[in-house]
């Protein structure tokens, strides 16, 4: 069976493209994203049965974390990865580089296991952390 084409013309169902353009696993996590009211569309929180077209912008929060895509083509079959990247720009800004955190506490390699003392010296220590 042939990829579906993706078309410039009509609109869709906003669930329907979010699950063409694999945003969500399943087209029922995508209607659930949409009920939950985890997506936007120019800004305006959207239903499941809203229609998308292309030049729209559509903020999502996906399990992958939240997105700011720009419909460019359409589809109602989830096709290709290939096919997919294809049907939206990605504004979705870079994450933020996460801080190396230096361990709270060491043991010498070969020192065995911590004894009682030990063990409430170091859950002292992570409290602290809190």
């Amino acid at each position: 069976m042939p990829a579906p084409t993706p078309t410039n013309s009509g609109s869709v169902r906003v669930d329907k493209w979010l699950w063409a353009a694999r945003c969500f696993k399943t087209r029922t996590q995508a209607s659930k994203a949409c009920e939950g009211g985890h997506v936007r569309i120019d800004g305006v929180t959207a239903k499941g049965s809203a229609k998308v077209k292309p030049g729209m912008h559509v903020d999502v929060l996906c399990p992958a974390g939240r997105r700011q895509l720009e419909v460019v083509a359409l589809a109602d079959k989830r096709g290709p990865a290939e096919v997919a990247q294809g049907l939206y720009i990605d504004h979705t800004p870079p994450p933020e580089p996460r801080e190396r955190l230096e361990p709270v506490f060491t043991r010498e390699r070969g020192m065995g296991r911590p004894t009682k003392r030990d063990r409430r010296l170091m859950d002292i220590l992570r409290e602290d952390d809190w």
